[in-house]
């Protein structure tokens, strides 16, 4: 399972069944799931840990020290969780002491080749990232997000679930769940309604949401008034609820 050309630290962890490719490196403070296959010439280092039945393709970099001037060699973490496929180059790093110490990836994600999640970014579970999507520092991705190819998120940016930014995006402000977004600067264009019915939510769930986007982008109400139009909303229809505490708690502004 182990090629004979890969070198494995004597201190990694591993579990059953883990693959590791021809010409890969795995440090001494890396732990990884069963099932978990490894590629070739993919170095995984630094506190990482990778849970189960993940699939990591050539030529990635996992857990490597964050491109943070402030980083000063102290023990941060990277946590990966089960089931994510991570194709070609990406480029994951462990946190930083100035947040929580460490970078999070959940479950079930999918990420292209070329995708960057810089230190201290916590992304959620089934999430897709295509090709060169870029995360600054401190970004948090919700559930569901997908984030087109060449997509560049600004440092402590929040990504709200079931967002879909088109390819080229610029984000500079927190997104909304639920809302799909394009350009550089990062403009709204509606909620993101044919991920939302793959996922579940019914007709009278999807017109809601309709209903809040428009009243915080269409109604020309300045945004304490549009708040209180969506805690209308969320009163008879709880879907609506991510949106409303969304909005209710952005630090960087939101896209608008």
């Amino acid at each position: 399972m182990i090629h004979p050309t890969a070198i494995v630290h004597p201190g990694a962890r591993l579990g059953a069944n883990v693959e590791i490719g021809p010409y890969s490196v795995v440090g001494e403070h890396v732990e990884i799931g069963d099932g978990t296959r490894i590629g070739p010439h993919v170095v995984i280092e630094g506190r990482t840990r990778i849970g189960r039945d993940n699939e990591i393709f050539q030529f990635c970099s996992i857990g490597a020290q964050p491109q943070d001037k402030k980083y000063d060699d102290e023990p941060t973490r990277l946590e990966i969780g089960d089931r994510n496929t991570i194709r070609e180059f990406c480029t994951f790093n462990v946190g930083t002491s100035q947040d929580a110490g460490v970078t999070r990836i959940g479950n079930d994600n999918w990420v292209m080749a070329y995708v960057h999640v810089a230190h201290d970014c916590q992304v959620g579970d089934h999430t897709i990232f295509a090709n060169n999507a870029t995360l600054a520092g401190h970004v948090h991705v919700g559930d569901w997000a997908i984030l087109g190819g060449f997509t560049g998120v600004h440092q402590f940016v929040r990504v709200g679930a079931h967002s879909f930014c088109g390819v080229g995006t610029v984000l500079l402000q927190d997104l909304p769940p639920f809302v799909t977004v394009s350009g550089n600067p990062a403009q709204p264009h509606g909620i993101n309604s044919e991920g939302l019915k793959r996922r579940g939510y019914s007709s009278d769930a999807i017109m809601a949401i309709k209903r809040a986007y428009r009243a915080l982008y269409r109604s020309g109400l300045k945004l304490e008034e549009a708040r209180g139009k969506v805690a209308e909303i969320v009163a008879e229809h709880a879907e609506v609820e991510p949106f409303a505490a969304f909005i209710a708690h952005s630090s960087r502004g939101i896209v608008r």
